[in-house]
């Protein structure tokens, strides 16, 4: 069992509370929102980075956070596409990439994240009365993501969409690992909202889609190694944050490829490691394909990343204590010297007051010491 100390638990508290404040924002009409960071740099709601603060909900005010899930659920479009981000003039932004330069069509991730902030809200606060008023625009959102005939999330090669959002430069084609794991985790969630709202029918609809998923995966399987590929065509390579975020959300998998990933991280833990934060890839290597040109090493094809570290914490908490409990160490030691960062590379830092790289590992923590696999030590 891995062991947090309560110094650290309380500092990472803290952090989580001192950036979350750092990055609010006043809409024109008034709502809050919550950027990405705390320096401006993504100066809009983010649909997937605020799916991200959510769990922490003792950081927010709830009637913010409330208008803020209702701010994006506003700016779905007609089609059930769930806006990437909500600007503050209330300007709704479908693609990825920068104000009239989208990075291919809309990701492939937000409609799984909405369904997933609004499940963390809901379940939090009992407002049900926002439920009622929500359920129906999450199922078309569910509605709008393309799968394949198996099931997956699916990239068309010939006119792609952004993938998964921390990767939504990369160009992933074919079925997809990450989002088709969004997609079964938020179709989880909706058998619990439709359930609680009194809708069987879609609670029906949502738990024989997420039965779908979970036969589909095999297809992304390594046969020789046990662990998931990132996509079935372009980028056909292993998914080293896929792999985790499987563990972590209690995706079934059998015994054997569970263990597979948890000796994955143990024994190639320094190819995919850096001060606590987490690589995409292996060292050394680089995406096959990508929708803009990044430079090798840098942000999304190379950078290590906070954000997936508290994935890895879960995957070895139980089985891996101690080596858990070195890459905790690693990372605080990090934020604690050098600051809470997007991404890091040797010497190199970006974007400081980055909040997903603090709230993503803190909220998993939680996790852990909710479920038992993890203790607080004095």
């Amino acid at each position: 069992m891995m062991r947090i100390f309560k110094t650290d638990l309380r500092w990472m508290e803290e952090a989580a509370r001192k950036e979350i404040a750092g990055c609010r924002r006043s809409a024109k009409n008034g709502t809050v929102l919550f950027t990405p960071d705390g320096v401006g740099s993504y100066g809009a709601l983010w649909t997937r980075d605020f799916a991200y603060m959510v769990p922490l909900l003792d950081c927010f005010d709830p009637a913010e956070a409330r208008s803020a899930a209702r701010y994006l659920i506003e700016g779905q479009r007609a089609d059930g596409v769930v806006p990437d981000r909500r600007q503050m003039d209330g300007i709704s932004v479908y693609e990825a990439g920068g104000w009239g330069h989208p990075v291919a069509l809309p990701p492939l991730d937000n409609s799984a994240f909405l369904v997933s902030l609004v499940y963390e809200y809901v379940t939090r606060t009992s407002d049900w009365d926002f439920l009622k008023e929500s359920l129906l625009p999450l199922h078309w959102a569910m509605q709008a993501i393309p799968r394949s005939e198996i099931g997956l999330v699916w990239n068309s090669p010939s006119l792609p969409h952004s993938p998964y959002g921390f990767t939504d430069t990369v160009g992933k084609t074919g079925n997809l690992c990450f989002c088709s794991l969004l997609d079964w985790k938020a179709s989880k969630e909706l058998v619990f909202l439709s359930e609680r709202a009194g809708n069987p029918v879609l609670a029906q609809l949502y738990r024989s889609r997420g039965k779908e998923v979970e036969a589909g995966m095999a297809a992304l399987m390594d046969s020789t190694g046990g662990l998931f590929f990132a996509a079935s065509s372009d980028c056909r390579q292993l998914d080293v944050w896929g792999n985790a975020f499987a563990v972590a959300i209690g995706f079934p998998l059998p015994p054997d490829r569970k263990e597979s990933v948890i000796r994955f991280f143990t024994d190639r833990y320094d190819d995919v490691i850096e001060k606590g934060q987490v690589r995409h890839l292996l060292k050394g290597e680089f995406w096959q394909r990508m929708l803009i040109p990044i430079a090798r090493g840098e942000y999304q094809n190379g950078g290590f990343w906070g954000t997936a570290s508290g994935w890895v914490l879960q995957t070895l908490a139980a089985m891996q204590p101690q080596v858990a409990e070195q890459l905790l160490r690693e990372l605080l030691q990090d934020y604690r010297t050098r600051g809470i960062h997007e991404w890091v590379n040797g010497d190199r830092v970006n974007l400081p007051h980055y909040v997903a790289s603090i709230t993503n590992p803190l909220a998993a923590i939680k996790e852990m010491i909710a479920a038992g696999t993890a203790i607080i030590e004095s």
